[in-house]
């Protein structure tokens, strides 16, 4: 094993908004941060094509370029990139110990930014079209199918919200669900059966999304599942919501969680462990956007800031 031991001020895991605002935040206050890119630099936002409502782009902006303008914009101000992902930490130790394989890094502090990814559907056609028709999520993207007919696929709280708000632009709505019944709330249940906007097509699930070769979606095969029928549905859009993953297998029961994995803060952006600190969709179940996450980069590193000066560090 390998140990880098000079002891940073602070160490931030994961990029996105998050972890690059936080960057920004820490290094302007020099404290010299050491950031670990993770296995996708820059987060989800690296799967968006265009973003329209991140503040200051009158014209919007596509998302890989806003995410390597805020790389840029940190390491300007003295940002240090690994660009590797974090395997374990070792938080019962004091300076805190970082993981990367058998590389060992030491830090008075640390923020996770790590983010969450959200489920797919796990067939390749919808991968490659992520941000070219398929996306996960409705608050981003709706708008940009107006007047369009989309799919919404899931059956619980998230997948009936997203269809309530996407009705607002599209033209109609399909929620496509493997079962017969949904799963999500009475109420949201309610509200999706009144709107005259949205169809559901029970039993099914999406086997292939349609077209890879024209680069945007033109449609999808879809397959019953209790008969094995399949049939072609031509559509202009596929919102995957089946839920998000949090990024925090890495932890290991290092800090506090709840039952699906999201980071428990205890004071502010503070964790259940002094000096951890977190931010972002690695917390956040609710909002999910680029500028809260950075709006919680932002936060943590004001508070790392004050918990190293109260330590003396």
């Amino acid at each position: 094993m390998s140990t880098h031991n000079d002891i940073r001020s602070v160490i931030i895991i994961g990029t996105g908004p998050s972890g690059y605002t936080a960057a920004i935040y820490t290094a302007r206050a020099n404290l010299k941060p050491l950031v670990f890119a993770g296995p996708q630099p820059g987060g989800q936002l690296t799967l968006t094509t265009h973003v329209e409502n991140f503040p200051g782009f009158p014209e919007g902006v596509l998302g890989p370029e806003l995410m390597e303008n805020m790389r840029q914009q940190s390491e300007r101000f003295g940002t240090e990139f690994v660009y590797d992902a974090v395997t374990r930490v070792d938080f019962n130790k004091r300076p805190f110990e970082i993981f990367v394989g058998e590389q060992k890094y030491l830090s008075h502090s640390v923020i996770i930014s790590s983010g969450a990814s959200a489920k797919l559907l796990g067939i390749e056609s919808e991968r490659k079209l992520i941000g070219r028709g398929v996306s996960t999520c409705a608050t981003c993207d709706g708008a940009f199918f107006r007047n369009q007919e989309v799919i919404v696929v899931g059956g619980g709280d998230t997948a009936m919200e997203d269809s309530n708000f996407i009705t607002k632009f599209a033209s109609k709505v399909y929620i496509v669900h493997r079962r017969d019944k949904l799963r999500a709330s009475k109420i949201m249940q309610e509200r999706a059966f009144k709107n005259p906007k949205i169809n559901f097509i029970w039993d099914s699930t999406i086997t292939k999304v349609h077209d890879v070769d024209k680069n945007t979606v033109t449609g999808v095969t879809l397959q019953n599942l209790k008969t094995g029928a399949t049939t072609e549905m031509p559509i202009n859009g596929v919102f995957v919501a089946i839920g998000h993953q949090p990024n925090t297998e890495f932890l290991k029961g290092q800090i506090e969680t709840d039952e699906v994995g999201y980071i428990k803060l205890k004071h502010h952006t503070m964790t259940n462990v002094e000096g951890v600190f977190a931010a972002g969709d690695v917390v956040d179940h609710y909002y999910r956007q680029a500028i809260t996450a950075a709006g919680m980069g932002c936060q943590a590193a004001m508070d790392v800031e004050k918990y190293l000066e109260a330590k003396g560090h």
